[in-house]
């Protein structure tokens, strides 16, 4: 099978932090692409991957075993045995729907996007259970104009600053019910129908809030996965990139069927003027 290569008009607008003279030189010259990428920052906007990190309680735990070791074997080889929605993970629409698109049917013109960061941390630091209003997308477009069509939207909390910590991440009270953030469904419908955004993300385990969870809600993922767009979870490292301006690759294996597989998330950010 051909790969699809995406015509440079598309990647203008897909990307629109990357200067347009480098894209058009690099059809004579790939090295100038390259070098101009390379003046850029890369955050690493993922978790490590261990078998004993935060997850939905419902899942087991994850198991790493030994299958060969050096120096008797001549090389070390591991078997890793997990839920595909372990650690910073994709959840593609057929995760919640057998009928829409499992990781496969997903295009890799969408694990390239325009980064868009809504920035709630200060709001959540003062109330756990804070979840995103449309208010909050207001007030970034009038700061940077309209959401970009196409982008991914992550939803900065600082949560992840409570990781590897399980207990903290779920932030239960003595009756069990969990405090941590969430989205709401008026900004996600503004976002996926108005904006046409290709896929949102956040820190917390859950695109509903704990008190949501807490009640076995999941109303706000299943609306998500029902648009048939991807989200990702578990995402880090959020305050080390702009609120706009930012390049987003999210890369995961093309697994046949897949339901959900962990995933790198890297951003690409403009050097400093």
């Amino acid at each position: 099978m051909t790969p699809k290569i995406l015509p440079t008009s598309l990647f203008r607008r897909m990307v629109p932090g990357l200067a347009g003279l480098a894209l058009t030189a690099c059809a004579h010259d790939p090295h100038t692409l390259l070098d101009t990428l390379r003046t850029h920052r890369l955050v690493d906007l993922s978790h490590p991957f261990a078998v004993d990190i935060p997850h939905w309680s419902g899942f087991p735990p994850a198991t790493r075993t030994t299958l060969y070791d050096y120096p008797q074997a001549g090389f070390k080889a591991e078997q890793y045995c997990h839920v595909g929605q372990w650690g910073t993970h994709i959840d593609p629409p057929g995760h919640f729907f057998a009928q829409l698109r499992m990781l496969d049917a997903i295009p890799a013109g969408e694990m390239l996007m325009p980064l868009v960061v809504i920035d709630v941390h200060r709001q959540v630091a003062a109330n756990p259970d804070y979840t995103v209003t449309l208010a909050d997308i207001i007030d970034w477009e009038r700061r940077h104009g309209p959401v970009p069509a196409g982008s991914f939207v992550a939803l900065r909390t600082d949560w992840s600053k409570r990781w590897p910590d399980q207990a903290k991440m779920l932030n239960a009270d003595a009756q069990g019910v969990k405090h941590y953030p969430g989205w709401s469904l008026e900004p996600l419908k503004y976002l996926y129908e108005t904006r046409k955004i290709t896929a949102s993300g956040h820190e917390t385990t859950d695109t509903d809030p704990g008190l949501s969870t807490s009640k076995d809600d999941y109303s706000l993922e299943s609306y998500v996965l029902g648009t048939n767009h991807y989200q990702v979870e578990l995402l880090a490292h959020l305050d080390a990139v702009p609120e706009a301006g930012a390049v987003a690759l999210v890369v995961w294996p093309n697994v046949a069927r897949g339901t959900g597989f962990p995933v790198r998330v890297l951003a690409l950010v403009n050097p400093a003027p």
